[in-house]
């Protein structure tokens, strides 16, 4: 079993940042590939950054390429996800996932566990 708890969500203005925290216990979290998911009101949960468990691959939807970054402290058990230049269409909940293969892929399939999500709300 792995637990997640994210933090860092909250309210900001278009054009701002944020940086969200998922911290991780339970297993060994470097063997880990790590991802960040979100999902906006009546929408589907989306695929947002992927990371593996080495660090050395990544994946980002194209909407947040350039604006979004995904990085982990193995040390911290810990996965980031840095958000600049936030856009109101970026509001949704954000949940971290991650999956015992070392993956860092889009398919939401391919994750086992998964956070309780955090609430980003970016006002125009």
């Amino acid at each position: 079993q792995v637990q997640l708890v994210e933090s860092g969500g909250g309210l900001v203005q278009a054009g701002g940042s944020l940086r969200l925290s998922c911290a991780a216990s339970g297993r060994t979290f470097s063997s880990l590939g790590t991802g960040w998911f979100r999902q906006a009101p009546g929408k589907e949960r989306e695929f947002v950054a992927g990371l593996s468990s080495g660090g050395t691959t990544t994946y980002y939807v194209d909407s947040v390429k350039g604006r979004f970054t995904i990085s982990r402290d193995n040390a911290k058990n810990t996965v980031y996800l840095q958000m600049n230049s936030l856009k109101p269409e970026d509001t949704a909940v954000y949940y971290c996932a991650v999956n015992t293969r070392g993956y860092s892929g889009s398919r939401r399939e391919w994750y086992d566990y998964w956070g309780q999500g955090t609430q980003v709300t970016v006002s125009s």
